[in-house]
């Protein structure tokens, strides 16, 4: 089974996709999709475009996100909700369903605490996926996502619930 994970951003959109085999998770890619600068709607579109590329590259079967979180910046959080559904509206295109898991879950699942850092989350990633070469810290959160997501499915040919 493909996961791809995703970690929602504006600027900086992270995606991780590892294979699952029953307890065995393998490391597939990882990268981040760059919205540049200028208007808003300009940089939905190039996110829509680079994430729409990972999706026919890597071929997922299943996804999961990274819930939104409010924060103090209103402008901030909306502008994290946009790019959030262009994130959830490409899989949606492609047929696939969507698990959402919220970052302390996440935490909790592939470090073991729900309030780790984002040094404590790559290390765990880089501990369950030897031999991978994470691009920065959006795409190590997107394959930390996608890793919750292994652990949480269940069926043939997928992890066990924890």
């Amino acid at each position: 089974m493909r996961v791809l994970g995703i970690d929602p951003g504006l600027r900086f959109l992270g995606w991780g996709v590892i294979e699952v085999d029953g307890s065995r998770l393998r490391h597939v890619g990882n990268g981040v999709c760059l919205s540049g600068t200028g208007e808003l709607a300009t940089r939905l579109l190039a996110l829509h475009i680079a994430l729409t590329e990972v999706f026919e590259r890597f071929q997922p079967e299943t996804v999961a996100i990274e819930k939104t979180f409010v924060n103090k910046d209103a402008v901030g959080t909306l502008k994290l909700g946009q790019a959030r559904g262009v994130a959830l509206l490409v899989p949606a295109q492609f047929g696939l369903e969507i698990g959402e898991y919220s970052p302390n879950s996440v935490k909790k699942t592939v470090v073991g605490v729900g309030h780790a850092d984002k040094k404590q989350v790559e290390h765990m990633v880089k501990m369950q996926l030897p031999g991978a070469q994470i691009n920065g810290s959006d795409a190590a959160d997107a394959l930390a996502i996608a890793i919750c997501h292994a652990h949480h499915m269940t069926g043939p040919g997928m992890r066990m619930r924890a």
